[in-house]
Formats: structure tokens, C-alpha cells, sequence
């Protein structure tokens, strides 16, 4: 087992990890920029190395930095949380040649499943669903056109490199699809250095469901069911729970073979997660697969019972899994708390907190690095809390993050929690019945006059 772990990352995922590195034993290391010199995974952990400035570039993203902190503290590892240099195939590669674990996949699987359209071919060779499209990049406007109009449209034009919805145009019709094509190449080429486009057919009232899986280092592979992550807002998700309400017992078995499937082909090692795209008949089409854990890992830890992180580092160690298929036998909600003005067109809000009063109470969990007095800089993400909520039924769930939502208290700067508590009472949302677009035609009710 591995004696000092590195954490490259900051806030409440470095918190996560060090606080299951101090369970099992093991020293930690935390890394910070200046920025974060008064963040908690500073510190809670045994050590904390300054990498540098403010700006991710010069810090977080600084692989000869993190490398040289993990040398000088003797760090015969490295977690890379989520984020930064989790899916860097190049981190991934530069810590093996210096003889440091990187706790995650290896270099060659993050390249393998890092690229859009390599990853679709792989999926197609191990049997596992995938949205009609192109086979490959496109090459020109025409064959998008011939093939647009083989498959019928509406389709999706998808950057090869892409994330975070760059790069992506849906296109309805033919005389709109040259544009949209120049536009999404444009952008991807600024955005990531890759132009490179592919298409897709655009499924109809999508669900992101995403599948986690874990395998081990003997080419293992176990699911442990799937989390509904539908609810998004620039393809950034707002908040995810498991089980799904749109699932059915048959197409949770069939995404969870199919998702084992994925992992064992590609002889994964690792949590990590398969992603589906679901339509409105229940069809399930891969999207993508994270060779990381997930911000929302909690929901599936909350529902069965199981440390995802204690399980990354174990499979790091060459611990085989126990191979078992897990499905929740309880419900769990997730409110990604963001420092963001909801009723401002959820613009970022830094600044100092002064006042906080987190949540208690059975089935409530907090994962967050901030407190009173914490100063959240304006250089990175804009979460600053995740909000879980487990019970024994959906509904039970809702009830108990109302509350929790109710409770929860943070002064000094704008934060999502108002919106959480709208969506919680949202019709369509209590129903279940939400994709992809639900957040297209949400509408932040006004705020109450506050008492003078």
C-alpha cells in the first residue's frame, strides 16, 4: 500500500481524498497556489507544498511543479481528483517515468478514450450502442451534407476535442448546416488547438445517464449502477441523482452489461464513468467515458454503501475488485452548490464569506473546503459545496433536501442554493420528468422582499 499521497488539486475533492487517505493510514500531501493558502485540504493535510501564482497555468496545470513537490515530500503517489490534470494523458505518463502512481487511468487508455471519435470506434468494436453517425472526422462539407441527409436530420456537429459544450451545433435543417459547420470548426480550433469535427444523429429529448464503473489491474470490471445527470445549464451540470426516475429495471441491467462491457474491452483500471445518451424511447447510445472520478461520485456512495476513492486507491495498489454488480436500494440527490448569482444569469460571485450554517440531520451530506471568513477566489470553478440528500424513497429525498436547502446559510456572496430550492419544487422535476433541455425554459421565480 502506498505511504504518501499526493493530491493535485484543491478544495473540497482535495479535502475528499485526504480525508480517506487519513482512514487507511496513509500521509497526504497538499498541493496550493497562493490563492489557496487559506483553503482546509492545506490545512488538514500532513504537508503542503506551494506550486505557485493564482492562475491554474502557472499551478494546478504546472506539471513539472506538482511533479518536483511529489519528489521533494516523497510522494510514491498521486490522486489527481477531477478536473486540472485528471485526464491528462501527459501527467499520466510523466508520473510513471518518475516511478509515481498516478491513481487513475494510464496514459494510453486517457488517449484512447480522451478522443471523441476513437472512443466511438472502440465502443462500436466492443459492442456497446452508439449514436448514428459519421465514421471518423468529416472531411468536408459535403460528405456532412451526403451523410446529414442519409441519417435524416436534426443532427449534432461535435468537435473531436471538445467539452464543455464547445464546438457543438444542432442543426435542423440542411440550409442551415454550412454555417454551423464553419462556426463550430472556428471554435473548436480556438478553443483546443483541433478542429476536427464529427456528427452525430440528435437524439430527442435526451437523458444523460452515466454509468460508474470500477476495474482492477487483471482486467476486471464491475458497475455500480447509474446516476441521472440530465439536469444542466451550459452542459454543466446542476444536479444528479440515482437511481434515475426515468429507469427501468430492464435498461438498468442492460446499460450496467454494456457499460462492464465497455470497461473489460478496453481492459480499464480505475473508477471511472460510461456515458449514455437515453431518447425519449428508452434507446441508449454511448457518449463519452470520464477516466476519472466524478463530482458527483457521493450519490452512488450514499446509496450502497461504498468509499469510490478508498476503491481508486486500492486498485492503484494492485487490489483486485470484489467484482460485484451493485444497484441502490435507496435515493440520493445531489445540489452542486455554486458561488453564482442565479437571478443574475448565475454570474460568478467571489468574495469573502461571512456567515455560514451548514445543514445537519439524518441523511444530509456536505462536501465543501469552505467556511466563515473563507475568501473564494475568482480564479477557479465556482463550486464551493455539494449538498447530498439520502433516503429511503425519491420523494423522501426531495422533502429532505428542502429542508437541508432551507438550512443552509451562506452570507457575503451569492450562491445557487435559491435555485436548488426552486427546483425542488418545480412540478417537472418532482415528477421525474426532465432532460436535458429542462433548463432551457426554467425560470428563477423573483426574490422575496426581505423584511426591513
Amino acid at each position: 500500500m502506498f505511504k504518501k499521497i499526493l493530491i493535485a488539486n484543491r478544495g473540497e475533492i482535495a479535502l475528499r481524498v485526504i480525508r480517506t487517505c487519513k482512514e487507511m493510514g496513509i500521509k497526504t500531501v497538499a498541493v496550493y497556489s497562493k490563492a489557496d493558502e487559506e483553503s482546509l485540504h492545506v490545512r488538514f493535510a500532513d504537508e503542503a507544498v506551494c506550486i505557485g501564482p493564482a492562475p491554474s497555468k502557472d499551478s494546478y496545470l504546472k506539471i513539472s511543479n506538482i511533479i518536483a513537490a511529489a519528489e521533494i515530500t516523497n510522494a510514491d503517489a498521486i490522486h489527481p481528483g477531477y478536473g486540472f490534470l485528471s485526464e491528462n494523458a501527459n501527467f499520466s505518463r510523466i508520473c510513471k517515468e518518475h516511478g509515481i502512481k498516478f491513481i487513475g487511468a494510464g496514459p494510453e487508455m486517457i488517449d484512447r478514450m480522451g478522443d471523441k471519435a476513437s472512443a466511438k470506434a472502440t465502443m462500436k468494436e466492443a459492442g456497446v450502442p452508439t449514436v448514428p453517425g459519421s465514421d471518423g472526422l468529416l472531411e468536408s462539407i459535403e460528405q456532412a451534407r451526403k451523410l446529414a441527409k442519409e441519417m435524416g436530420y436534426p443532427v449534432m456537429l461535435k468537435a473531436t476535442a471538445g467539452g464543455g459544450g464547445k464546438g457543438m451545433r444542432a442543426v435542423w435543417k440542411e440550409e442551415n448546416l454550412q454555417k454551423a459547420f464553419e462556426s463550430a470548426k472556428q471554435e473548436a480550433g480556438a478553443s483546443f488547438g483541433n478542429d476536427g469535427m464529427y456528427m452525430e444523429k440528435l437524439i430527442e429529448e435526451p437523458r444523460h445517464i452515466e454509468i460508474q464503473v470500477v476495474g482492477d489491474q487483471f482486467g476486471n470490471a464491475c458497475h455500480l449502477s447509474e446516476r441521472d445527470c440530465s439536469v444542466q445549464r451550459r452542459h454543466q451540470k446542476l444536479t444528479e441523482e440515482t437511481p434515475s426516475p426515468f429507469m427501468t429495471d430492464d435498461l438498468r441491467e442492460k446499460m450496467g452489461k454494456a457499460a462492464v462491457r465497455a470497461a473489460e474491452y478496453i481492459k480499464y483500471e480505475g473508477a471511472g464513468t460510461v456515458e449514455f445518451l437515453v431518447d425519449k424511447h428508452r434507446n441508449f447510445y454511448f457518449m463519452e467515458m470520464n477516466t476519472r472520478i466524478q463530482v458527483e461520485h457521493p450519490i452512488t456512495e450514499q446509496v450502497i454503501n461504498y468509499d469510490l476513492i478508498r476503491e481508486q486507491i486500492l486498485v492503484a495498489a494492485g487490489v483486485p475488485i470484489s467484482g460485484k454488480n451493485y444497484f441502490p436500494k435507496l435515493h440520493s440527490i445531489e445540489c452542486r452548490i455554486n458561488a453564482e448569482d442565479p437571478y443574475n444569469d448565475f454570474r460568478p460571485s467571489p468574495g469573502r464569506i461571512t456567515t455560514l450554517h451548514a445543514p445537519g440531520g439524518h441523511g444530509i451530506r456536505l462536501d465543501t473546503h469552505v467556511y466563515s471568513g473563507y475568501i473564494i477566489p475568482p480564479n477557479y470553478d465556482s463550486m464551493i459545496a455539494k449538498l447530498i440528500t439520502t433516503a429511503q424513497t425519491r420523494e423522501e429525498a426531495i422533502n429532505k433536501m428542502k429542508r437541508a436547502l432551507d438550512e443552509f446559510v451562506i452570507e457575503g456572496i451569492k450562491t445557487t442554493i435559491p435555485f436548488h430550492r426552486q427546483l425542488m419544487d418545480h412540478p417537472d422535476y418532482v415528477a421525474g420528468n426532465y432532460t436535458t433541455k429542462f433548463m432551457e425554459d426554467f425560470q428563477m421565480e423573483p426574490k422575496e422582499e426581505e423584511d426591513e
